[in-house]
């Protein structure tokens, strides 16, 4: 587990309850030391504060997620919606405004940790492919492919595409979406699956502008289409 934050006293926190949780902790103050622990490391899932010195955490986030497609969980001391839509636009997996209460995030982590293991094999499920024309969906391996190329999407991006499409034709609210995949009680607001769809529509379709298989019905909510 890696923390990255320039405030000690939020690490301190963070790493007296993650120990007790029984998770290996790292520290970072800063992006740059952040970057080289990742390397280094190879932490299991991030938490990663926005306002810090030489690179913030948006930064941050992009470089890590050029390389590595371990969780990230934001950490932000505003609530304005541009730092959280930003951070999910950038390949985070999750946010936290702070104040936050430690429960919701050690919730928020667990949850994240059980995506990551069954992506890296650690959960063993029944072998699938989901095939919807040129679209390819392997939910054993956790990948996506489309005309035979592999789409990079982030564990969050698969987990809403996968829920989708096995259960296309239905029509979901944003709400239920939050719920059904973010998998626990999820303080966040429905701008955050805005965001995940409309960054899916830029990677598996060809015109994100008209899909063809994630689709919006005006003021219920989106379905998948095959």
């Amino acid at each position: 587990m890696l923390i990255v934050d320039d405030e000690k006293a939020i690490v301190d926190i963070l790493k007296f309850n993650l120990k007790r949780e029984g998770f290996s902790v790292t520290v970072a103050y800063d992006g740059e030391e952040a970057i080289e622990a990742v390397k280094r490391k190879e932490p299991d899932l991030i938490l990663l504060d926005i306002m810090m010195p030489k690179l913030d955490g948006l930064q941050t986030c992009k470089i890590i997620r050029k390389e590595f497609d371990t969780p990230i969980i934001m950490l932000t001391a505003r609530a304005e919606e541009v730092d959280k839509v930003l951070g999910l636009e950038l390949g985070a997996d999750d946010y936290v405004t702070k104040p936050f209460s430690i429960r919701e995030l050690m919730a928020r982590v667990k949850a994240n940790l059980r995506r990551s293991y069954v992506k890296n094999g650690e959960d063993n499920g029944k072998k699938s492919l989901l095939s919807f024309g040129a679209l390819h969906i392997d939910v054993d391996k956790y990948e996506v492919y489309k005309e035979d190329q592999i789409i990079e999407l982030t564990l969050r991006e698969f987990e809403l595409l996968k829920f989708l499409a096995t259960q296309k034709e239905h029509i979901f609210s944003r709400e239920q979406l939050l719920e059904k995949v973010w998998g626990y009680e999820y303080y966040g607001d429905v701008r955050t699956v805005d965001v995940t769809i409309r960054r899916l529509r830029e990677k598996v379709e060809d015109n994100p502008g008209k899909p063809e298989f994630i689709l919006t019905k005006r003021g219920v909510g989106y379905f998948f289409k095959g």
